[in-house]
């Protein structure tokens, strides 16, 4: 995402507490009058904050355009799943860079679901979270949360459990998605987290299992095709919804066993563009369970 976004972090707070809401790993408490506290926060957030399809894009890189974009909103025959209607709903993704959300906008511009980041690792929360979570639900969003994982600081349990216990948890209200694990490449070394694929697969299974018996649901399972099967070896398809990175017209080979994707994100212009593969009545589903 584009850096000016950063620029509308907190402006506005001046006080140590601001370290707190972000959940960082920031050892300063006190603010020295050469030190900018707005600086700090966007250097914070930059360090210990990577959004969905953050390292997917610079990895792989954003290849959309206005004709792929149009393209990737229209329905996938091949993606087409047995016994449902062809057809799309729009929808989208954000995170702290995104601040306090015009949803009205958004809405009126034909979006019907978002999931929101509210984690990752077990040291950063999403300050705009409640904003963004329920400010879209407010206007009538169907939402969820997403955690981006990093394999490398904790076991999959215990970001499972910090993920649910800072709004990643599922309500059977019939607007609320399971929440999202984000399994992309490394922002901060190896591709693969220095872990083997099965080390990676016995990770994401701890993650799934855990915040399974927390909530009563499987999480949706975000990655590109690329990055899955370079890091992970298992078969998950039975049980997350694979919600997919490709930034082209089509949304191309999966990663290993699924059949079809539930949700495609297309491209990161203007701001993270999903599509739900299905009807708003099979997305309605989903948030039931």
């Amino acid at each position: 995402m584009s850096t000016p976004r950063r620029g509308r972090l907190f402006a506005a707070l001046v006080v140590p507490a601001t370290l707190l809401l972000l959940g960082s790993t920031a050892q300063a408490t006190t603010f020295s009058p050469e030190v900018d506290p707005v600086a700090a926060i966007n250097a914070d957030i930059a360090q210990h904050n990577h959004e969905l399809g953050s390292q997917i894009r610079r990895v792989e890189g954003d290849k959309s355009t206005p004709d792929t974009q149009k393209s990737a909103q229209q329905p996938q025959p091949g993606q087409a799943i047995p016994g449902q209607v062809l057809a799309t709903v729009a929808g989208m993704d954000v995170a702290s860079y995104q601040g306090n959300v015009d949803w009205a906008n958004w809405w009126n511009q034909g979006k019907r679901f978002v999931w929101t980041k509210a984690t990752e690792s077990t040291n950063y929360t999403n300050p705009y979270f409640t904003q963004q979570y329920n400010g879209s639900y407010n206007q009538g969003f169907i939402r969820g949360a997403y955690h981006f994982a990093t394999p490398n600081t904790s076991s999959g349990a215990a970001q499972a459990r910090y993920f649910v216990a800072h709004g990643g948890g599922w309500s059977k209200d019939g607007r609320t998605l399971p929440g999202a694990l984000d399994m992309e490449y490394n922002p901060y070394g190896a591709t693969c987290y220095g872990l083997s694929k099965s080390g990676m697969t016995s990770w994401i299974l701890d993650f799934h299992d855990t915040y399974h018996s927390l909530t009563g649901r499987y999480p949706a399972i975000y990655t590109s095709q690329s990055w899955w099967d370079g890091c992970v070896n298992g078969d998950f398809s039975s049980t997350a919804p694979l919600w997919v990175a490709r930034y082209a017209s089509s949304v191309g080979a999966l990663p290993y066993n699924w059949g079809y994707y539930t949700v495609w994100q297309y491209t990161s212009s203007p701001l993270d563009q999903d599509t739900f593969n299905g009807a708003y009545d099979r997305l309605q589903a989903l948030a039931n369970g």
